[in-house]
């Protein structure tokens, strides 16, 4: 899928979100990665196999309320 060089990390690779982005939609909270992740802004992905990986990031105090 990746034409780049060098070449994007592959999507079950541990560097997966260094991959450049091919679509953005800030207003729905995701982007499409090169290497067919869908990067989430809650950091959470959806990999290409179907597999999920939950958000990484802390909850702050807002979100918590």
């Amino acid at each position: 899928m990746c034409d780049h060089q060098p070449p994007c990390p592959f999507a079950d690779s541990p560097g997966r979100d260094a991959a450049v982005i091919v679509a953005f939609h800030p207003e729905q909270g995701w982007s499409l990665l090169c290497n067919g992740v869908l990067l989430f802004e809650d950091t959470g992905e959806l990999l290409p196999d179907g597999r999920v990986i939950p958000p990484t990031r802390p909850l702050s105090s807002l979100d918590a309320a």
